[in-house]
Order: C-alpha cells, then sequence, then structure tokens
C-alpha cells in the first residue's frame, strides 16, 4: 500500500526553473533514502540526486551547482530543485524511495514513481 506520486514536471524554456514533488504515501514508519533518477529519450536512467533520512545530499556532475533536493520526513515528501535547465535535462524524472519501514514492521528495499515528463525547450 505504498505508493510515490510525482508532480511539478512540464515545459520550460532553458534557463528556466521547475520543482519537482514526490509523495510517499501509505503505512510508512520511515525512509532510508529518496532520491531522483531521470530518463532521457533514448537513455539509460540515471541518478539525479538522493538525500537520506538525516538530509545528507548527493548530486550527479551534471547537476552540481543548479540542482536541489530537500525532503519533509513529516510529509514524507522528496522535492527537487531545478535551476538553470538546459535541454540536456529532459527526461522522465522518477522518484525513488529506498529503504522503506512500514509500521507494520516490515521492510521494504526499493519504490518507484510513475514519473513525471520534464522538457526543456524554446
Amino acid at each position: 500500500q505504498v505508493q510515490l506520486v510525482e508532480s511539478g514536471g512540464g515545459l520550460v524554456q532553458p534557463g528556466g526553473s521547475l520543482r519537482l514533488s514526490c509523495l510517499a504515501s501509505g503505512s510508512i514508519a520511515s525512509i532510508n533514502v529518496m532520491g531522483w533518477y531521470r530518463q532521457p529519450p533514448g537513455k539509460q536512467r540515471e541518478l539525479v540526486a538522493s538525500i537520506t533520512y538525516g538530509g545528507r545530499t548527493d548530486y550527479a556532475d551534471s547537476v552540481k551547482g543548479r540542482f536541489t533536493i530537500s525532503r519533509d520526513n513529516a510529509r514524507n515528501t522528496v522535492y527537487l530543485q531545478m535551476n538553470s535547465l538546459n535541454v540536456e535535462d529532459t527526461a522522465v524524472y522518477y522518484c525513488n524511495a529506498n529503504g522503506i519501514l512500514l509500521t507494520s514492521g516490515k521492510y521494504e528495499y526499493d519504490y518507484w514513481g510513475q514519473g513525471t515528463q520534464v522538457t526543456v525547450s524554446s
């Protein structure tokens, strides 16, 4: 009964900004790591950014200085603020939750959202 729902994608011009959100719903006690992956057309899926429960972050080199990942543990929500977007950022962005402890005590290793399209184009 855990689901991840992304929102905030859309069409933006080069140099613009978008903020993605991902809400994890269900009988969740805690989530270890939440992250954002993306898959450009015809390319492999890649890690964009991740953040631990305690707030430690990691970024792909291609987005360092432009993207900021954050999370609200109380709301089981992770965000990705994307600034200075360029055409190479065009992709389907997927939310990931790794290491989910359910209120039942069951530990789930991995969940994925459905993805949200980000298109950077003039």
